[in-house]
């Protein structure tokens, strides 16, 4: 599955939901599959900056594609990290770059959500492409 096909299936899930209050349930949901995430990962090098929540994201280059492992101490946090994950995680670099999130306009998430959330993710998302388009340029 390609990261438009995730986020299009994402996209697909959030429309069996009547109201707000259940897709952020389900966005919490997800946010508690996340895999644990190693303490020792927690540095001030993973910590992301402009996330009003703890944000930590980790990732490694592998031989075709690269590895995100990220963790917050906020429940909804934890979630949107899930919905990242789902779309950027273990892709390509190029295809990452290439994958524009238009889940958020899609699902409505930019307008359903604080505007201190809604910054972190931005922050999030922001170092995901520069991680992947480190990768890009010297893979």
């Amino acid at each position: 599955m390609s990261a438009q096909q995730a986020q299009a299936e994402l996209i697909e899930e959030f429309g069996l939901f009547d109201n707000w209050m259940d897709r952020y349930q389900y966005i919490i949901d997800m946010g508690k599959q996340l895999p644990a995430f190693p303490e020792e990962l927690k540095t001030p090098e993973t910590k992301i900056q402009g996330c009003q929540s703890n944000v930590w994201i980790h990732h490694e280059s592998r031989a075709d594609s690269v590895h995100f492992e990220a963790t917050s101490d906020a429940a909804i946090v934890s979630g949107l990290i899930a919905v990242l994950m789902r779309i950027y995680n273990d892709r390509p670099a190029r295809e990452i770059v290439a994958t524009q999130p238009t889940f958020l306009e899609e699902l409505g998430l930019d307008k359903h959500l604080s505007p201190t959330r809604s910054n972190g993710l931005h922050a999030m998302l922001k170092h995901i492409y520069a991680v992947a388009e480190q990768q890009a340029v010297s893979g």
